[in-house]
């Protein structure tokens, strides 16, 4: 494997990451309270990923746990807003570099 492939890699398996932590928080949102078994079911991932997605949102105040399962926190909206506006800038620098491309 050459250093590009690598990075292009690094740069997909970072945006996997970030498509399961928003479609758990949608589901999550959709589906609240849920539990771990639930979320895993629904996603169709290994528990293991939940546990560790359900982790990263609680610590970054998304969720919140209860007896009954996940909840959204009321920071939900304005996340999914900014994650919006960040996907509308990574797709403008695509373009860009898209075009650098075509100029070859």
């Amino acid at each position: 494997m050459n250093k590009k492939d690598n990075i292009m890699e690094k740069m997909t398996s970072e945006l996997d990451l970030i498509e399961r932590h928003v479609m758990m928080l949608r589901i999550t949102k959709e589906h609240q309270p849920i539990g771990i078994i639930r979320l895993s079911e629904l996603l169709n991932l290994p528990k293991h990923k939940v546990r560790y997605s359900l982790r990263l949102l609680e610590n970054e105040g998304l969720i919140s746990p209860s007896v009954e399962g996940a909840k959204v926190t009321d920071k939900y909206d304005e996340f999914m807003a900014d994650v919006e506006r960040s996907l509308n800038d990574l797709r403008k620098k695509i373009d860009h570099l898209r075009s650098i491309f075509s100029r070859t």
